[in-house]
């Protein structure tokens, strides 16, 4: 499965998610809640997976946690914020460079529609 299939089922669960609790709570209720979503739905789905920064050829645990990542290739950064921010955006950009990605989807579940909070990043290796 490409990424962009990957995705569109990834909005899909998380529509549905937005649907069952709407918009208000925490993020973590979001990840919880999409993480079942995903599993249902057969992906390999990671949650909370440790992200280590290589700093000068060295290896270093700097607390950085990927919320979701999928069939190892799509990772998910969730949001309850009134807005996303560029900062949000540059994160997630981040994220998908240290660990050698193209794509990810950050997604702001504080809106009214989820799809409105739903942002493609894409990494240009």
């Amino acid at each position: 499965m490409t990424e962009n299939e990957i995705s569109s089922k990834i909005i899909g669960a998380a529509i549905e998610v937005h649907k069952q609790l709407g918009p208000g709570l925490l993020e973590s209720a979001y990840e919880t809640c999409l993480y079942y979503e995903l599993k249902q739905l057969n992906f390999d789905v990671k949650q909370q997976l440790a992200l280590p920064v290589y700093y000068k050829e060295v290896k270093l645990d700097a607390g950085y946690r990927i919320d979701l990542l999928v069939e190892d290739k799509v990772i998910i950064e969730l949001k309850s914020v009134d807005e996303l921010a560029d900062i949000h955006t540059a994160q997630l950009l981040t994220y998908l460079k240290l660990k050698d990605l193209k794509l990810g989807l950050l997604i702001n579940f504080n809106s009214v529609r989820v799809i409105d909070g739903v942002k493609r990043i894409v990494n240009n290796l």
